[in-house]
């Protein structure tokens, strides 16, 4: 099969003053990518799922890592061409032309400027429960200036603070499985040991797919990773092998703790169904009654710090995403300066800060306002995940004239699309319109800057 043609940009910026820097490691950018996940992600969802699944959690993990390896996949095939800041949306420049590659974008800027708010709120949460005496919005507060600190000492050092972080959580979550093991081998499981992957009763194909989608949703957040090419030692190859470990990790780590707890939960999926206002706090419920108490506050204490080092991530990445669409002069040129001593695009991640910072703020002096901010977070990551897959195709089947392989670059794509569009069929009907809604924005942006271009010829 010939070689695709050399990539279409250059690896920007790399060795120049002012410019992003190539410091990262495999290992640095693994942890980027897990500490936007968080390894204790289906802690909040846990509940939800089990009852969805009618018990076949642990299946619905192995399923949902399965249907998010046609992403990372795809991933790791655009990052090889485009080596570049910004992501899907530098991919589906390359792939689909400029206007699906300003729409992809900006969708993601949807993603990772909204998430990185939720896990600060998380955190503030969490922080408010050890705390009460202050208030949500504070520690909210607190959390995002201390994470932006971080990222603007330069990625190094961010990333140093988040393995630090990111080592305390896995030896929590490691704690976790010791203590269950242990309860499991002094009084053995509620139920059946192959129940987390069967489900109770008979299987039932319908609601684990449905309990995917919701899911799937667990693993936004590795994608990042790729946002920070320009700054990886080894070039796109090592960026690309750090998605796919990142996804593996994320999906053992997933496996392990939902089977586990799965074993251990006092309610069936029947109870949990029946019972919604329970299904939030069963993974909490599921300690408590095994472990005890201790290990409940360990855990809240270690999704407080947890949430606002995604955050960290989430925030470092978005600065990256602004920085890549300024320096295109598709955002205002301002967020292209990068600084000179940390090599850090201070001002997009400043400007990112900020608009995170309003969002977690507002959210948490409002009753619901995780609810309004989770309900729209999700639409935007998936819509870049579809355009991503149709770059792959757009890139090597087209533009490349079929020089490629039609499983790898057509069949693999074109799953990854269906598995995005099926979830975004079952996404709320709210988090729909929201992103119809900035969708729509995004394309009223685009067509105002076509206009300006073709006046200034």
């Amino acid at each position: 099969m010939p070689a695709p043609s050399a990539p279409p940009f250059p690896e920007s910026g790399a060795g120049r003053d002012g410019a992003l820097r190539r410091t990262l490691t495999l290992r640095d950018l693994v942890v980027y990518g897990l500490l936007f996940i968080a390894p204790m992600a289906p802690v909040g969802v846990f509940g939800t799922l089990v009852a969805k699944a009618h018990g076949a959690v642990a299946a619905v993990y192995l399923v949902a890592t399965a249907a998010m390896g046609f992403t990372a996949y795809s991933y790791a095939r655009m990052v090889r061409v485009v080596p570049r800041a910004g992501s899907v949306y530098a991919y589906a420049r390359v792939g689909l032309g400029e206007g699906p590659g300003f729409v992809a974008g900006w969708m993601a800027l949807l993603d990772y400027l909204l998430i990185p708010a939720v896990a600060y709120l998380f955190s503030g949460i969490a922080m408010n429960a050890l705390v009460p005496a202050v208030h949500p919005w504070v520690w909210t507060a607190l959390a995002v200036v201390v994470t932006t600190g971080l990222n603007l000492s330069g990625v190094r050092v961010a990333a140093l603070a988040g393995f630090v972080v990111l080592a305390v959580e896995i030896a929590v979550l490691c704690v976790f499985v010791a203590a269950a093991a242990w309860a499991l081998a002094a009084d053995g499981p509620r139920r059946g040991w192959l129940t987390p992957l069967t489900g109770e009763g008979a299987f039932d194909t319908g609601a684990v797919l449905t309990a995917v989608s919701v899911a799937v949703l667990s693993y936004l957040g590795f994608d990042a990773i790729a946002a920070f090419a320009e700054e990886a030692a080894g070039g796109p190859g090592r960026v690309a092998r750090a998605v796919l470990t990142c996804l593996v990790a994320a999906g053992v780590l997933f496996l392990v703790q939902t089977y586990l707890a799965a074993l251990l939960v006092p309610l069936s999926a029947a109870e949990l169904g029946a019972d919604p206002a329970r299904q939030g706090t069963a993974f909490y419920d599921t300690v408590d009654a095994s472990t005890g108490r201790w290990l409940h506050d360990l855990v809240a204490a270690s999704k407080a710090g947890g949430a606002a080092f995604a955050a960290l991530s989430g925030q470092a990445a978005a600065g990256r995403l602004l920085f890549a669409m300024a320096r295109d002069r598709r955002l205002p040129g301002a967020l292209a300066v990068v600084d000179r001593g940390t090599g850090v695009p201070r001002r997009a991640v400043l400007g990112a800060a900020v608009v995170t910072l309003v969002a977690a703020v507002w959210a948490a002096r409002r009753g619901d306002g995780l609810d309004r901010l989770v309900s729209v977070v999700d639409v935007g990551a998936l819509v870049a995940f579809g355009l991503l897959h149709l770059s792959v195709i757009g890139w090597f089947a087209v533009r490349q004239r079929m020089r490629c392989g039609i499983d790898r670059d057509v069949l693999v794509p074109l799953v990854g699309l269906a598995v995005v569009v099926a979830v975004l069929v079952r996404a709320a009907a709210a988090a729909q319109v929201v992103g119809a809604v900035w969708l729509g924005l995004g394309v009223v942006v685009l067509a105002v800057q076509g206009a300006g271009a073709r006046g200034a010829r």
